[in-house]
């Protein structure tokens, strides 16, 4: 048996290891992510399914207050995301943060329709009724005349009172039904 020495070794015999800059962008990425998972909420974090090392020294990083504690403790999770495939969790946030995205737009939607009824009242109910035309007219005309009423009985702005509330409900109820039948389609 013969010894190659490195010269006898072609250049694509050689196994290749990512450059120095690679890896410490890799790297870097891998903190990157952990910072996210750091701001995730304890049942966010849990149905993401990560190996318990990883999951505590998230729950960690969370309980120090010490700045350059808490950057040695958002090395050490990035050195341990390096070691786990990070596609899954990178879906999931990204599915969770289109999941809020669409959350915040449904709450400006109903915001936005429940200050047009109060303000407008019959008109914008009417345009209401042909967008949703299942709509209950009575029952939902109730609603913005007590919101009406309740807004003209000198409520500090921006508030709501039980009235208002009641409406936004509604409305939150009925555009997320409506978006919930768009997103099977």
């Amino acid at each position: 048996m013969t010894a190659h020495t490195p010269e006898d070794l072609s250049q694509e015999d050689l196994p290749q290891r990512p450059s120095k800059s690679e890896r410490k962008r890799a790297a870097h990425a891998a903190q990157d992510l952990g910072e996210a998972l750091i701001r995730l909420r304890d049942p966010d974090l849990e149905a993401l399914g990560l190996p318990e090392p990883l999951s505590e020294a998230v729950r960690a990083a969370r309980r120090i207050k010490s700045r350059a504690a808490g950057a040695r403790q958002r090395q050490y999770i990035g050195k341990l995301m390096r070691e786990i495939d990070l596609e899954p969790i990178r879906a999931a946030l990204a599915a969770r943060s289109e999941r809020d995205a669409m959350e915040s737009q449904l709450f400006k939607r109903a915001e936005l329709w429940r200050e047009r009824l109060i303000a407008e009242g019959e008109p914008a109910l009417g345009e209401l009724a042909r967008l949703r035309p299942a709509l209950e007219r009575s029952e939902w005309s109730r609603r913005v005349t007590a919101a009406r009423h309740e807004r003209s009985t000198g409520l500090q702005p921006g508030t709501m009172g039980p009235a208002g509330r009641e409406l936004f409900k509604a409305l939150r109820a009925l555009l997320d039904n409506d978006s919930s039948s768009k997103a099977r389609e």
